[in-house]
């Protein structure tokens, strides 16, 4: 029967062509893995990033950007509460703690650029101590970039998780932006604009640059 069946089969697709027979080619495993890592939640996170990225992540870090010595003095005299909402940015709730854009500059005071958390350490008021860490990365903590942008909501994503890769990709781009000269960089001066998240008065300032130069 078995040496009978093909046969047959064949007969039966050459005489009966309305009824539809085709060769049905079997799916390749390795494409379909290729095509599924295309599409993970870092894949389309990190390509969403790269398409805010210019045309409005970096406007609103410049747009909303004050001098940190302004900053720092507004919330030295009026509170952390008056400064976020002259200055600030947050998601909508006010348990969500302020993020601000700022800009500054200061003599470099320490360099650690061999950790994958790489970090400069920054005199902005010249007192000869470090008052500003900038975050380079690739590790950066926080998630101040995605906070601090106005139109990237929580509830227009699928879950926290979505929500936190984005956070990551964006970092990872800040990092991507960053070029510094060769050599020692401590006592040269490190011009930045980015952002940061201050929770409490008397937090320290650990700022992601979205602009760094040093001379």
């Amino acid at each position: 029967m078995r040496d009978l069946f093909t046969p047959l089969a064949i007969l039966s697709c050459a005489l009966l062509p309305l009824a539809g027979c085709k060769i049905v080619k079997n799916p390749d495993p390795e494409a379909a893995t290729t095509e599924a890592a295309g599409t993970t939640d870092e894949a389309r996170m990190a390509a969403y990033a790269k398409d805010i990225w210019a045309d409005k992540v970096l406007p609103v870090v410049s747009e909303h950007a004050v001098p940190l010595t302004e900053l720092r003095a507004k919330v030295a005299t009026e509170g952390l509460e008056p400064a976020g909402a002259a200055y600030g940015l947050r998601p909508e709730g006010e348990a969500n703690p302020w993020n601000f854009a700022a800009t500054g500059e200061g003599v470099i005071i320490e360099a650690n650029t061999a950790s994958r958390a790489a970090k400069l350490m920054v005199d902005t008021d010249a007192d000869g101590a470090a008052d500003v860490t900038l975050q380079l990365g690739p590790v950066i903590r926080g998630t101040a970039l995605r906070d601090a942008m106005p139109f990237l909501t929580f509830t227009d994503f699928r879950d926290q998780i979505e929500f936190a890769k984005l956070a990551r990709a964006l970092n990872d781009l800040a990092n991507a932006a960053i070029t510094l000269p060769e050599g020692d960089l401590v006592g040269k001066t490190a011009s930045f604009e980015g952002v940061f998240t201050l929770r409490n008065k008397g937090d320290a300032i650990e700022l992601v640059p979205t602009r760094l130069a040093v001379k």
